[in-house]
């Protein structure tokens, strides 16, 4: 008995949908490879960041956030250090944008009583009296960034006097605005973290490129002194550090002064990253031809190393971003940062850590904590998407 051989059936089911003969799709698949393979390297860097969703949201709402800062006395609506004793830890008030059935932005009034038992301030809403606000109000000259003379602010009551109460985020121990005084510290905190990272990108990228592309006994010192920073205690070297920065100093000196100090551990990072670029690369071909060439060894790690990785250093200084805005709200929080009269959120933060704040007033924890995170968050995400962006072994 002869037995048949038949053709075993395919463990699959054919979906025309997978190949497709259509030449237009065909030709427009072709044409999209070819644009990639034509592409730059900023060109495939910003094809795959766009498709991290939320690093491009996170993008948004950084930017954001620095024009908030860069234009803080056009956003703020009151001066920060503007008090007054009658509204001393006022509540927040919800800004509503209809009256009535009829559009007009407003808050409600409130009613100030003194409770005679605790000896404290009671504020009750008063809906019978709107306070009207305006977007675009004329108020008293001010000069934007320290040089522009200007008379509008981008809103505020449309009758401003101490009779017109508005407090967004609520009111101090002093009556002042928390919602203008988070704006200010907005542009303290946010700056840090910039002129830190710059300071942390020269010293990393000359230290970190010197140790990896001459190697040998450089490279043995140098990574022993990172190591050696690295395993001191980082809020024990900051305590130690901002301590010696005399008391009498103005409140600028002190800022660039702890900028300096943040910037004295954040560059080890970096450095590491740069070497370990540098060990990878300076075999290649590229770089034995400039060397053949007669350029100098500092020219090769300016011109042609660090060019070549440069999108991969973006990445890592916007991670790094969050943690120099960190350390400053630490130390301002522990006081032995900024002081009063600056404003930074770390200074806010430091002013609501007594126990009549929190019991009594615990937005002033809240709205500065959450700006905190807010931009912490937001710098994280949109470096993550950077330094998936800069990979490149990843899917255009």
């Amino acid at each position: 008995m002869t037995k048949t051989y038949k053709e075993p059936e395919p463990d699959f089911t054919y979906d025309p949908a997978i190949e497709t003969t259509d030449p237009a799709v065909s030709q427009e698949t072709a044409g999209h490879e070819a644009n990639l393979a034509a592409a730059g390297q900023w060109k495939l860097f910003w094809l795959k960041f766009r498709k991290h969703k939320l690093a491009v949201v996170s993008l948004a709402v950084v930017l954001v956030l620095y024009l908030i800062a860069a234009f803080a006395e056009f956003v703020a609506p009151f001066d920060p250090n503007q008090t007054s004793a009658t509204y001393t830890y006022a509540p927040p008030q919800r800004l509503q944008l209809f009256h009535e059935g009829q559009f007009m932005p407003h808050v409600d009034g409130m009613k100030m009583t003194l409770n005679t038992d605790s000896m404290r301030r009671e504020f009750e809403r008063d809906p019978a009296n709107p306070i009207p606000v305006g977007f675009f109000v004329k108020t008293q000259p001010y000069e934007l960034m320290g040089f522009i003379p200007m008379e509008t602010k981008l809103f505020g009551p449309l009758e401003p006097g101490p009779r017109s109460p508005m407090y967004i985020f609520g009111a101090d121990r002093l009556g002042r605005d928390i919602f203008s005084r988070t704006v200010y510290g907005a542009r303290i905190s946010l700056s840090i973290g910039l002129v830190g990272v710059a300071l942390s990108l020269v010293l990393g990228v000359l230290i970190g490129g010197i140790s990896g592309f001459f190697g040998g006994k450089v490279d043995t010192v140098i990574q022993r002194v990172i190591e050696f920073l690295r395993s001191i205690p980082t809020i024990p070297l900051w305590m130690g550090l901002a301590a010696a920065i005399p008391l009498s100093w103005p409140p600028l000196r002190v800022y660039f002064m702890i900028t300096i100090i943040v910037s004295l551990i954040g560059w080890t990072g970096l450095a590491r990253e740069v070497r370990g670029k540098f060990l990878s690369l300076r075999n290649e071909d590229f770089v034995i031809a400039a060397r053949l060439d007669g350029m100098s060894e500092m020219g090769i790690i300016v011109r042609h190393l660090v060019p070549s990785f440069l999108s991969h250093i973006i990445a890592v200084l916007t991670l790094s971003i969050p943690v120099m805005i960190l350390s400053e709200t630490a130390l301002s929080f522990l006081g032995i940062g900024l002081q009063p009269p600056a404003i930074s959120w770390g200074v806010l933060l430091q002013e609501a850590q007594n126990i009549r704040a929190v019991s009594q007033a615990p937005w002033l924890l809240f709205t500065p904590a959450t700006a905190i995170v807010i931009a912490v968050l937001s710098l994280n995400f949109l470096g993550d998407g950077l330094r998936d962006a800069a990979d490149p072994y990843g899917k255009v």
